[in-house]
């Protein structure tokens, strides 16, 4: 057995049973996405269209690809075919854009809001309020080719666990005043994806039940690897 199944199966073995994990298999190659899959895992994440369709097109067909990053509305046509959920929606304009092309392709696109909830600039995402006035907006009630699943989110980079455990806290209680406010009749609004490889234990402990793992199941990327 592999290192990355050893890796994959360990994770899996040691969270709830309610807990999805998406490998994050970004830089990595097919040979590794493979040894993944190999042991049953079928969930996982890109962030690069380009790296990602060529994949989608070299691998099995049965696996499920989650869009993770930060997505152009420019490259959603590329994805919309085959993507399975985008995990980073930030603005009403990105989710009309995902309503066109889904259309086109006769699809409905599961999707995640994606909330602030870090201190740090360098992180994307909607504020509570703005999260609302997406939600309260007729443009977005009327979309009809989009299904937003739940929430993401992203702790700040530190060592300061309180802070790790307060800023997912944070994100679980959006979603909940979500659910209550806008989504009470729709039981599969039902995502709280947060957690990566350094905190995800911390994202669990907090009502996580979607994390996104990649060193701890592949090992550091490496940036030199286009696909």
């Amino acid at each position: 057995m592999s290192s990355v199944s050893k890796n994959i199966t360990s994770i899996k073995e040691s969270i709830p049973e309610h807990v999805t994990l998406v490998a994050v298999s970004k830089t990595k190659s097919n040979e590794d996405i493979l040894d993944a899959y190999n042991v049953g895992h079928r969930i996982f994440g890109e962030n690069k269209v380009q790296e990602l369709t060529v994949k989608s097109e070299e691998l099995p067909s049965d696996i499920e690809w989650h869009f993770i990053g930060h997505l152009q509305t420019n490259k959603v046509k590329y994805i919309a075919p085959y993507i399975s959920m985008i995990h980073a929606v930030d603005s009403l304009k990105l989710l009309k854009t995902i309503e066109k092309e889904a259309a086109k392709n006769k699809r409905i696109i599961n999707c995640l809001l994606q909330c602030k909830i870090a201190k740090e600039e360098s992180k994307f995402g909607l504020s509570f309020d703005g999260a609302k006035d997406l939600l309260s907006n007729a443009e977005f009630t009327a979309l009809r080719h989009v299904n937003i699943k739940g929430v993401m989110g992203m702790a700040t980079y530190t060592d300061n666990l309180e802070q790790v455990r307060a800023e997912f806290k944070s994100l679980y209680d959006m979603f909940k005043q979500f659910k209550a406010s806008f989504f009470i009749q729709k039981p599969d609004f039902n995502i709280v994806s947060m957690g990566m490889s350094h905190d995800y234990k911390i994202a669990i402990e907090q009502g996580a039940n979607m994390i996104r793992i990649g060193s701890s199941i592949f090992g550091e990327r490496n940036y030199s690897k286009t696909k």
